[in-house]
This record gives C-alpha cells, sequence and structure tokens, in this order.
C-alpha cells in the first residue's frame, strides 16, 4: 500500500499540488477538502471547508491519513499543524508559532529587525490618529499593510496622501478586513524589481525551488488594485546566480537561524516575497505555503517527486530528498470573474478547456469552479490558471494564450501582459 495524502484547499494552488503528488508512485490515495472540479480528477474530494479544523482533525485522524499538505495560509495561522502533529499525523506545514510568519506582519517586519534581515524600515500603530499623523510625514508612495490575514489584498502602496489615508480608514476605522485591521504597519516603498523565492525547509536545511514573479494588480502595466495573483512565470531573470546566492546568505539562513533562536521549529514552505534593485535582495513579506499562481508554472517545472520532500519537511530532517528541474521556461495566465476583485456573477457556463488542454505542453489548473446541473461554472473570483511550458519563454507565453483564447464563459478577464517584464530582461 501506498502513502495516502490529503490536500486542504480548493484552489489553483491546490490543484497544481493534487497533480503533482499524483504523479508521485509512493502515493495510493489523494484526498482533498474541500477541493474543486479540477482536483476531483486526482483526488476524492471531501466536504470539509478548509478553515474548519475541527473537521479536518476528525477526518484526517479516522482516515490514518500519513500526509497533509496545507495549501492556504488560514488554515496554518489557525495552528492546524498542531492539531494534526497533536494526533500523531505528518503535516507540512508549519505550526501555529511559525506560522505568524505570514499571519502577522507585525511579528514578521520584528523578527527581521531584530535578526539584520534586509527589509524597508517601518512602524507599527494600533491607533487610527497615531497612524495618519505618521503616513502624513512620509515620503510617496508610501506602503500601508493590515497585520493579519487579508487574503492577499491588505496591502496598499499608496500614491497620494488621499489615497493613504483612505486604505488607513478602511484597515482601522471601517474593518474591511475584520480583526486583521487591529494594528497596520507602515513602511517605505522600496524600489526595484519584484520576484518570490520559495523554498522547502525542515527549520535548518533549505532547498530552493526555482525563481518566479507574480502579477498582483488586476491591470495590465501593473495598474488597478491588488489581487490574489492574476499571472505568474518561472524563472525569474532578475533573480541571476549572485542574487540567489545572496537570499540564501543574507535573508534565509539567518531567518531560520532567527526562528530557532526563538524557539521556533520551522517546519514546511516559506516563500520570500522579494524587491531587488542592482542586484540587492529586501524582504517584502514572508508566506508559509506555497504560491497562488506561482505553484502552477513551479510545478509544471518540477520533474522529480514532490512528495518526498514534503514528507521529508513534515518529518523535520530533509535527507535526501532531489529535485530535478525541467530548464524551460513556464508561464501561468489566471483567467478570473468580470468585475474581480470586486464584485463579480457566478454560475456562468465554462467552455474549451478540453481544447485549450488539448496544445502541447498545456495544463488547465481549476482555482474557483463548481459544477451546476452538469456543467462547469464559474464559482469565484480567480477562476483558472491557465499554464504552458515551451523552449522559450516567448514560446510559452504564446502557448498560454494560445490556450486562455479556447477558453470561454461570460464576462471572463485576464491580463495580456504576463510575462512581458521577463521578455524586457532580454529572456529569450
Amino acid at each position: 500500500m501506498g502513502l495516502s495524502v490529503l490536500v486542504v484547499g480548493g484552489g489553483g494552488r491546490e490543484h497544481a499540488l493534487a497533480w503533482k503528488i499524483a504523479r508521485s508512485p509512493l502515493v495510493s490515495k489523494i484526498y482533498a477538502a474541500p477541493g474543486n472540479p479540477g482536483i476531483a480528477e486526482h483526488a476524492e474530494c471531501v466536504a470539509i471547508a478548509a478553515d474548519d479544523l475541527q473537521g479536518l482533525r476528525g477526518f484526517a485522524a479516522a482516515k490514518k491519513i500519513d500526509l497533509t499538505v496545507v495549501g492556504p495560509e488560514a488554515p496554518l495561522a489557525g495552528g492546524l499543524a498542531d492539531l494534526l502533529t497533536a494526533e500523531g499525523l505528518l503535516v507540512c506545514g508549519p505550526d501555529r508559532s511559525g506560522a505568524r510568519m505570514e499571519g502577522s506582519k507585525v511579528f514578521m517586519k520584528n523578527i527581521l529587525r531584530k535578526y539584520g534581515i534586509p527589509t524597508a524600515d517601518f512602524r507599527v500603530f494600533d491607533d487610527y490618529d497615531e497612524a495618519e499623523a505618521h503616513v502624513l510625514t512620509r515620503k510617496l508612495p508610501v506602503v500601508i499593510k493590515a497585520d493579519g490575514l487579508a487574503a492577499g489584498k491588505g496591502v496598499a502602496v499608496a500614491q497620494t496622501y488621499e489615497e493613504a489615508v483612505s486604505f488607513l480608514r478602511d484597515v482601522m476605522e471601517r474593518r474591511v478586513f475584520g480583526s486583521a485591521g487591529d494594528r497596520v504597519v507602515v513602511e517605505d516603498c522600496l524600489s526595484g524589481e519584484e520576484a518570490s523565492y520559495i523554498v522547502f525547509t525542515d527549520g535548518t536545511k533549505v532547498v530552493p525551488l526555482p525563481s518566479s514573479q507574480d502579477h498582483k494588480r488586476i491591470g495590465d502595466g501593473d495598474t488597478g488594485p491588488n489581487t490574489g495573483g492574476m499571472g505568474a512565470y518561472s524563472p525569474a531573470p532578475v533573480v541571476t546566480p549572485k542574487v540567489e546566492e545572496r537570499v540564501i546568505r543574507e535573508i534565509f539562513e539567518p531567518l531560520l537561524a532567527g526562528l530557532r533562536s526563538e524557539g521556533i521549529s520551522y517546519r514546511g514552505i516559506l516563500y520570500a516575497g522579494l524587491m531587488i534593485e542592482n542586484g540587492v535582495p529586501r524582504v517584502l513579506e514572508f508566506n508559509v505555503r506555497f504560491g497562488d499562481p506561482e505553484a502552477q508554472p513551479l510545478f509544471l517545472r518540477l520533474s522529480s517527486d514532490l512528495v518526498p520532500l514534503l514528507l521529508q519537511c513534515a518529518q523535520g530532517k530533509i535527507t535526501d530528498a532531489k529535485m530535478e528541474i525541467d530548464p524551460r521556461p513556464t508561464v501561468c495566465v489566471v483567467m478570473a470573474s468580470g468585475g474581480y476583485p470586486g464584485a463579480y456573477a457566478k454560475g456562468h457556463p465554462i467552455e474549451g478547456i478540453a481544447e485549450a488542454e488539448g496544445g502541447e505542453g498545456v495544463v488547465v489548473f481549476h482555482a474557483g469552479t463548481a459544477i451546476s446541473d452538469g456543467r462547469l461554472v464559474n464559482n469565484g473570483g480567480r477562476v483558472l490558471g491557465v499554464t504552458a511550458i515551451d523552449d522559450t519563454l516567448k514560446g510559452a507565453i504564446a502557448r498560454a494564450y494560445r490556450a486562455v483564447d479556447a477558453i470561454h464563459w461570460e464576462g471572463a478577464y485576464f491580463r495580456s501582459d504576463i510575462g512581458r517584464k521577463a521578455m524586457g530582461r532580454g529572456a529569450a
């Protein structure tokens, strides 16, 4: 009998996880909670929400799950890994103390400051009037972050004082992000180019995935409000081999040493959102799980088995797990519901996925989909992650957009410039 694996979550990242885990000869059974119609092709979906921590604990214990892989950040911040570990079960993901690296911007920034890890200068406020007074003294643009989890939307890079005050009021007075807005971080805006750098870690050793770059804003040219991510590609040319060395030496190694000295044994995934300027990397944020949509292009490049790495992270000792990377670049274009990240309509039938996946080197990952009256429909803001691999970045972009053009539902929206920054840096 092979391993049983539980994937927690129901988005594009979790579809990519299930798709990759299903290719492992070590695994005989995959469950997903709650999953989605795309994930259902690889796993048995169970109707347990990703934030139903006691439901997940009971299911994993009853099924004697060999390995749980947690996709979203909220269950980790809520202590799911602690609950599963108490049942004697293996989980790839940090405990509640480690998950504060994403669950609290204040905790994360204070750790970075304490251990000399390069990041923007900042101050923390729990009083609105004090925060507003400080913001009005800062050089524009100014960055304001809600302390807690806000689904990737609790950050504003304000270009004007009016915009800064409006966002601050949304967070601290109107409470659009609930208790996540009890405190805010106000920080200087770093210049440069963003990149994502994701590693597997047992708390001491790191095994890095290739670099990638997300596209946070809704509109072409990085315009409009932030989203959960409108597309990604790998590798990110801005992360040169020299930059990569610095990221490991100046960011991940001192961070993990710092967490150990704080009594935190970190096991799982660590994702650094970086700003790179003139070859110098600085930390924008840390996440405690795979990126979404970065996981989709990254897993398409990962040619070795993912499961041994997940297992060894969960066991707290990375030993002999191998990572083999396809040298070809990959691109993921997110197709979203019209109106996202604001209000949008659900329930529109989706056509053309089979045609899109008929193209060589294309995988369509489901994010916000559902089955209604026997038809696949849009059921979320980000609906599909159309992902392609090719010998060149230009070819991968072309493949991805050909596949996007084959897919239709009423109001579908996507950015048309995913990967353009890399092309501008001379990527083939």
